[in-house]
């Protein structure tokens, strides 16, 4: 019992594996034009001018053919730093375009993108692109890992709306 006790407490007792969340609220803005369509984002990580992990890419995954995945690279940033590299869906990234309005998203410590993190600042970039439309490529700089809250926001100006990150400890 004494032997399964001291890992249990080291682990408890660990700032790196607590329970630190990133909350994302991403704004698409509802545009009054002739021919809307949805628009494509991708939301990741980059540390030290690096791309460290992918947290959501949204396009058209319904498309007959997977004709959807070919427009992915209209994202530009995105697509030179991971997404030309990546075999479609991917796993946990990969969701459906979104309506206009607010969307929250969470992500926790444990997940596969957080627990790459290094120690240090890092950024949350948000990029979005819309056929018949324009491209809008946001950053929000942060820092890991988290002993007290922190929040970050950028607001787009066509593309993307208002976009706030806030890293709870």
């Amino acid at each position: 019992m004494r032997k399964l006790f001291l890992p249990l407490a080291l682990l408890t007792a660990s700032p790196l594996l607590s329970a630190a969340r990133m909350d994302i609220d991403v704004e698409i803005p509802r545009l009054d034009v002739a021919e809307y369509h949805r628009p494509y984002v991708a939301l990741w990580l980059e540390q030290d001018g690096r791309h460290v992990a992918n947290l959501n890419v949204w396009y058209d995954i319904k498309m007959k053919d997977n004709e959807g995945e070919k427009w992915l690279k209209d994202m530009r940033q995105w697509w030179r730093r991971s997404g030309r590299t990546l075999e479609f869906p991917v796993d946990g990234v990969s969701a459906a375009t979104r309506a206009p309005g607010v969307h929250n998203l969470t992500f926790s410590a444990s997940d596969d993108a957080l627990k790459g993190l290094q120690a240090g600042e890092f950024q949350l970039l948000v990029e979005a692109a819309r056929e018949v439309g324009g491209r809008e490529l946001l950053r929000i700089p942060l820092q890991w890992p988290i002993d007290q809250q922190q929040t970050g926001e950028a607001r787009g100006s066509h593309e993307l709306g208002r976009i706030a990150a806030t890293l709870t400890p």
